[in-house]
């Protein structure tokens, strides 16, 4: 075949054009009926109560933890345990709320280790925040039982793991709280960025409602100082039609990830995501993420498909706890051998709903004609 194999490519339709259109004719644009359906339609697939849209993931969770702090949930000088590989966002809100994050290590499924986490509370420790990364499960149950054991509130970080699901529930319904990013490589894109809450609690649900707009009660009455980190329309128009069939997108990403255990499954040097767990898992594959047996190998890797057109990714190459910027605020942070370890040697692979047979093959033709040579 020919042509550049891109890491991600966005879903895009007919459908979704003419409702951009429509949006864009029908003159509202920030926080109208299409935000209103998509919030509600939102709640309803993921199966809770409430979901508030915002701007981002991390607006949208600056806001759930300053309606915390107000509700008396949290204060300054509490601390949150959270595993160290996720994207950095998954930090900053508790951290401008003077919130401690307490990095913890990851398992073989590169999610928390509950039992790491277990070691790391303090009695400062007011709740935990588990990551489901590239698209795969946390272990809920573990979490849920460590969070009830102490006494903890739990928020799933969903922005990876859009419909994935564990024991047949779908992520984002198991906690008190969960928070969405939508951006474009994620799979449920609204072509752009923004974020939601899903939140079980009403009171919870209306305060990060009214911080996001202002803290406003009505038009000219503000009843909290807040921020203007609302959702626009046309993205929510496009969410809304992106939902109706991300399931079936996720179908597209589920069957790539066959494709490239079957093409790989035998390349020595290699480590394969984990496979699910029958009855329990059901990962979404927000990415195909590859482990080297080396720390050596993956920039040779990583040059050799560049040359064949093929575009990889490392997600994520400094872990938190080593961040430039937590050192800075919080001094250096204890050692976490498994993160550590192998944020050196992964890799991700091109992954996208529509990503073909022959787009995957080629990727793993090329990875096997590394691995010879």
């Amino acid at each position: 075949m020919s042509g550049k194999i891109p890491l991600s490519r966005v879903h895009h339709s007919e459908v979704i054009d003419r409702r951009i259109l429509e949006v864009v004719k029908g003159g509202n644009y920030i926080l109208g009926p299409e935000c209103k359906a998509f919030e509600q339609e939102l709640a309803a697939w993921f199966g809770v109560p409430h979901c508030v849209l915002s701007s981002s993931w991390t607006a949208a969770v600056h806001l759930l933890h300053l309606a915390q702090i107000q509700f008396g949930q949290l204060k300054a000088g509490d601390e949150i345990l959270v595993p160290s590989l996720t994207a950095f966002p998954s930090i900053e809100p508790m951290i401008h709320c003077g919130i401690r994050p307490v990095f913890c290590d990851i398992d073989d499924t590169y999610t928390i280790d509950p039992e790491d986490a277990r070691r790391r509370i303090t009695p400062r420790t007011k709740g935990v925040l588990p990551v489901h990364l590239y698209g795969r499960p946390a272990n809920i149950d573990a979490v849920q039982k460590l969070a009830d054991e102490h006494e903890l509130f739990v928020i799933e970080d969903c922005a990876q793991s859009h419909g994935a699901r564990w024991r047949g529930k779908r992520v984002g319904s198991y906690a008190r709280h969960a928070a969405l990013s939508f951006y474009p490589s994620k799979n449920l894109t609204v072509y752009g960025d923004g974020g939601a809450i899903l939140t079980h609690d009403a009171d919870i649900a209306k305060r990060v409602s009214m911080l996001r707009n202002h803290g406003r009660k009505d038009k000219y009455l503000h009843e909290k100082v807040g921020f203007n980190l609302r959702f626009n329309e046309i993205n929510a128009a496009v969410g809304r039609e992106q939902l109706k069939v991300l399931d079936q997108l996720n179908g597209g990403r589920r069957r790539a990830a066959e494709w490239y255990r079957r093409e790989l499954a035998d390349v020595a040097g290699v480590t394969l995501p984990p496979a699910d767990q029958v009855g329990v898992t059901e990962t979404v594959y927000h990415m195909f993420v590859i482990r080297l047996d080396d720390h050596d190998k993956r920039e040779s890797l990583a040059r050799h498909l560049k040359e064949q057109g093929i575009e990889t990714g490392v997600h994520y190459p400094v872990p938190n706890h080593r961040q430039p910027a937590i050192e800075e605020v919080f001094g250096k942070q204890p050692a976490l051998p498994r993160t550590e370890d192998y944020v050196k040697r992964i890799l991700s692979l091109p992954m996208f709903p529509a990503i073909t047979e022959e787009e995957v093959t080629t990727v793993a033709n090329a990875i096997r004609q590394w691995a010879k040579v």
